[in-house]
């Protein structure tokens, strides 16, 4: 099942919606996790085991925002996604930050509404917070600055006691806010969709370490403040 865009009426496409599961069964083509799953050797699926959860999520998006052409074209990144899957804040951080970040980047203010605009910069400075993670947060007031926003937080700190803040962010918090950043990023890049969606999942993938990354971590895979507006070329403060 999928991300889709729908209005009050039920009605597709509606700039103001949020988001339902659509079957993947309604689908005209298979979908990309689910040539994943078939590669990876489980049961035909679009929520295959062996990938990251958020990263799974972002694909989805993509694949569904894609046009025909688009979806042929993101087959070949189908092996990229097998050994992802794995635990831990940074990754699902990492993957709203940068999704985000391209989103708010790209999306002029026909294309974005100002709840969108507010949940996805809540969500970005909530990611960047759990990446530069101990560290004092401010409260300035600019939109970069790494802090827990919205319900998170509520959320987190009390999850957090109990040991399920992060399978809940990884889960269901990070997949919606990155789901909803490639909604806006495929409204704001019309002419050239494909080829957008494509280079974000791109960048999606190279961001996310495989299990073996995982087991033997870089010393430099954290960092105190990253600066997501590298990780994308198009993306520019705004």
């Amino acid at each position: 099942m999928s991300r889709a865009e729908v209005g009050a009426d039920g009605s597709p496409g509606n700039k103001k919606a949020r988001y339902v599961e659509v079957r993947a069964a309604d689908r005209p083509e298979k979908c990309l996790l689910e040539i994943v799953s078939k590669l990876a050797g489980e049961p035909w699926t679009d929520h295959p085991t062996c990938v990251h959860p958020t990263l799974g999520a972002i694909a989805r998006a993509v694949h569904d925002y894609s046009s025909a052409t688009g979806r042929v074209a993101l087959r070949p990144l189908a092996p990229a996604f097998i050994g992802t899957a794995h635990t831990g804040l940074e990754t699902p951080a990492r993957l709203v930050a940068l999704c985000a970040s391209t989103a708010l980047a790209g999306a002029e203010p026909a294309n974005i509404t100002t709840d969108e605009r507010g949940r996805l910069i809540a969500a970005r400075r909530t990611a960047l917070h759990l990446l530069a993670e101990g560290e004092p947060a401010g409260d300035s007031g600019d939109d970069d600055e790494p802090r827990l926003c919205g319900a998170a937080r509520w959320w987190f700190p009390v999850l957090r006691r109990v040991a399920l803040a992060e399978p809940f962010y990884r889960t269901f918090v990070a997949t919606e806010q990155a789901a909803e950043a490639v909604a806006v990023t495929a409204r704001a890049s019309a002419a050239d969709r494909d080829i957008r969606l494509r280079q974000l999942l791109r960048q999606c993938i190279a961001a996310t370490p495989t299990n073996r990354d995982v087991l033997t971590p870089h010393p430099d895979v954290r960092t105190p403040h990253p600066d997501v507006r590298t990780l994308h070329p198009d993306v520019r403060a705004r």
